[in-house]
């Protein structure tokens, strides 16, 4: 009985482990993708903060050249009491008068009637992020601000296109 019982074991040993290793039922294939930079584009981040602060008074573009623009607020207080956005105005716009027209235009996110932006985000609450994309054609030096009541004073820098 006992030499019935390794023959019987052996034998379920041997049948076992001949086959061979089961296939994966599905197949894959290695490739490699190369990341080529975006060669006619610039791209930006500027953060806000719940202070009424940009991280940057100072921004650098190049004429023709397309702008990938993010904005963060980096804060925790809602857009409806410390909302931020990024506005860049076109040349000669009288900044004090498009920011008392902005104060009245809360059902437009804080931007007037017009064609005096160049570009603009969306107004932002504490943790929210929005990105832009524009061109600027004309070389000089630009301003922008945040819109949102009583910001444009302090937030607000210099944009030069090269």
């Amino acid at each position: 009985m006992k030499n019935i019982l390794t023959l019987c074991f052996t034998l379920l040993l041997l049948v076992g482990c001949g086959n061979e290793p089961k296939k994966e039922k599905f197949t894959y294939k290695r490739t490699k993708t190369e990341i080529k930079p975006v060669v006619n584009s610039t791209r930006l981040v500027l953060n806000s903060n719940d202070l009424m602060m940009f991280d940057k008074n100072l921004l650098k573009g190049q004429a023709g050249k397309e702008i990938n623009l993010i904005l963060n607020h980096t804060g925790k207080i809602a857009k409806e009491f410390m909302g931020h956005n990024f506005v860049l105005l076109k040349k000669d716009v009288d900044v004090d008068d498009f920011a008392q027209r902005a104060v009245i235009a809360k059902d437009n996110q804080y931007i007037p009637e017009g064609d005096e932006t160049i570009a603009y985000t969306n107004m932002l609450g504490g943790g929210e992020s929005d990105s832009i994309t524009f061109t600027v054609d004309e070389p000089g030096s630009y301003i922008y601000i945040c819109t949102f009541p009583g910001h444009y004073q302090i937030m607000k820098g210099e944009f030069i296109i090269e």
